[in-house]
């Protein structure tokens, strides 16, 4: 009987360098997407799916994190006071703060530390790991989609898609072992391989189930790909006694640590909702003139 998912880590410490001076002072997982925050899609994609519990691996200057997911006394106040009732309901609409723990990364020393920081959050349950800037527009969360999977095979879970064979070394990528065309079977995973060593062209996104034999690994402090502690190695590591599979998620990807795809998030986004898909559509048919 597979242990259900009750936990997520998100991994939030990075200085969010692409988007300066934008998050000079502001975490990039603060930068709204339409209008809500990277951070809050990625806690109600977990919530959707089932998850409970979360923890927050942040780092310095991170605090409006916190911030976001605390009671607003005054502005709350303002609004019922105004009769803004729905305004209301979307600050207040937040995991109970008995759910959200926060922990610091103090040195920068890749995903695999940050991951590692939270075991003891963790323990010996399975637990999900969430990327904010890798943003899934999708009818199904793309973590619901996992655990669907997860269900199936059990094991580490990661989400997967096609890239370019040139973009290879951007990527932890599959070595494909066995695929059906939804879930492909792993042998191995490589950290950002070169395009003519890269074993296929199936890479990881910030999307994961996994067990928590990974810590056994992470505990050992190896750098991999970039000098940093990958995870990629670790769950690598644990593939003689966890298998490893990649779901070929439903639903269209956007790299939000990058300025082009967190534009085109926010334009997919607004088009997504019916109260702007029209006002959207036709401020970019002006744009195109």
């Amino acid at each position: 009987m597979k242990t259900r998912v009750r936990k997520a880590v998100l991994p939030v410490a990075g200085l969010g360098t692409r988007f300066l001076p934008a998050t000079k002072c502001m975490p990039k997982e603060m930068l709204p997407v339409v209008d809500k925050p990277l951070i809050q899609y990625a806690i109600e994609e977990a919530e959707a799916a089932g998850i409970e519990q979360f923890m927050l691996i942040t780092g310095r200057g991170k605090n409006l994190l916190e911030d976001h997911f605390d009671h607003a006394f005054e502005l709350e106040r303002t609004l019922e006071l105004r009769g803004r009732l729905k305004e209301l309901e979307m600050v207040r609409d937040f995991p109970e703060p008995s759910k959200i723990q926060y922990m610091r990364q103090q040195q920068a020393l890749g995903l695999g530390h940050a991951i590692w920081c939270a075991r003891d959050f963790v323990r010996d349950e399975p637990f999900a790991v969430i990327l904010p800037d890798d943003m899934v527009l999708a009818e199904t969360g793309c973590l619901s989609q996992m655990m669907e999977a997860y269900a199936e095979v059990g094991g580490n879970v990661v989400a997967v898609g096609e890239v370019p064979r040139e973009h290879t070394n951007r990527y932890g990528i599959l070595d494909v072992e066995s695929d059906d065309g939804r879930i492909a079977k792993a042998r191995g995973v490589v950290e950002k391989p070169a395009p003519e060593d890269a074993p296929s062209t199936l890479s990881v996104i910030g999307r994961y189930i996994l067990q928590p034999d990974i810590f056994a690994h992470l505990d050992k402090k190896q750098k991999g790909a970039g000098g940093e502690i990958q995870l990629t190695d670790a769950i690598a590591a644990t593939l003689g006694t966890v298998p490893l599979h990649g779901l070929r998620y439903q639903g269209q990807r956007f790299d939000c640590g990058s300025k082009a795809g967190f534009v085109a998030a926010n334009v997919a986004y607004a088009l997504a909702r019916e109260d702007m898909e029209k006002d959207v559509r036709l401020a970019i048919m002006e744009l195109l003139k």
